[in-house]
């Protein structure tokens, strides 16, 4: 105990440790419930276990820090992926920002409780099944003012208690940074052998800098990075269709390089998908020839040929 005590002052988190959750440290830390229950047998991973094992690639959206289009990629990957006949299902586990279910037309919607669980709401857009804790409030607008522990089990009852069937692909859009609900899907997703994550950053290097911290959190915590995605990558004229780099540009693909890891595609700033995404449309039938369109269909084409799917 005296060895872990001093490998605990020198790396500072004693996470991989026996003393994760339990030295002074650990006071204060978000993640510090979490980590006091490693090696305790949790009575709803078994039932996890069963749902996820049914979804051939779990798939998690990452970025550093917020404001880089993160839930908007989540949910137009997600559309993108089921147009190209996969089954799909989408899970929001921003708990107190939910934007999925704008995002995806099916705002006002409330969750059934069914014989084999939650029913996930259907998307217009492909069929796409959605989970949020959007669709579980009684008004939209009510705040979520919750601790670390009742996330940990509202997001580990989106995993268990949600009847998804069998599915292609499920994809998770997580909140900002790296904390409570990162930690949660990580742990919850081990035995099921989650694919890994598609981090999003946009060109500047002030993203970049955030975003090197996620990929980082990655190793840390043994998820795969399957891709790094460059969102706003670039000004898509409404007139002539001419696409300007009004920031910095090709960043995302030389940390892609940095990290030695595939970079996925550029997606512009293109007024069609901000136009789709404050309706909750779906930009593959509004606007199929846009360039956002196309590069989010790259996008998904090159994410399957990262998994090895035909």
């Amino acid at each position: 105990m005296e060895a872990e005590g001093e490998k605990a002052k020198a790396v500072g988190c004693p996470s991989e440790t026996s003393l994760a959750g339990k030295a002074s440290i650990c006071q204060g830390c978000p993640g510090q419930y979490l980590c006091s229950q490693q090696g305790a047998v949790d009575p709803d991973q078994e039932m996890i276990d069963l749902r996820m094992n049914a979804v051939k690639h779990k798939i998690l959206i990452l970025s550093g820090k917020g404001g880089v289009g993160k839930s908007s990629l989540a949910a137009t990957l997600s559309m993108a992926l089921a147009k190209l006949d996969k089954k799909v299902g989408l899970v929001d586990l921003d708990i107190c920002g939910p934007s999925v279910p704008k995002l995806m037309a099916v705002e006002g919607k409330q969750v059934i409780n069914s014989p084999y669980g939650w029913t996930p709401l259907k998307s217009p857009h492909f069929d796409v099944k959605v989970m949020s804790v959007g669709s579980l409030l009684e008004k939209t607008d009510n705040a979520i003012i919750w601790r670390g522990p009742r996330k940990t089990g509202l997001i580990k009852q989106f995993l268990k208690d949600t009847f998804w069937g069998r599915l292609d692909f499920l994809i998770f859009d997580t909140p900002p940074g790296t904390s409570d609900e990162h930690l949660t899907v990580v742990k919850a997703l081990k035995n099921a052998r989650p694919d890994g994550a598609v981090v999003v950053t946009t060109p500047q290097e002030v993203a970049l800098a955030t975003i090197r911290k996620e990929l980082n959190f990655c190793r840390k915590v043994d998820v795969k990075v399957l891709g790094i995605v460059e969102n706003m990558s670039g000004f898509v004229c409404p007139h002539c269709q001419e696409c300007s780099n009004i920031f910095s540009t090709g960043g995302a693909g030389k940390l892609a390089d940095e990290f030695g890891v595939n970079f996925l595609g550029s997606i512009p700033l293109d007024q069609n998908l901000c136009v789709c995404c404050e309706q909750g449309s779906n930009i593959f039938e509004s606007f199929p020839e846009s360039l956002a369109g196309q590069a989010l269909q790259s996008v998904a084409s090159e994410l399957i040929r990262v998994l090895g799917e035909k």
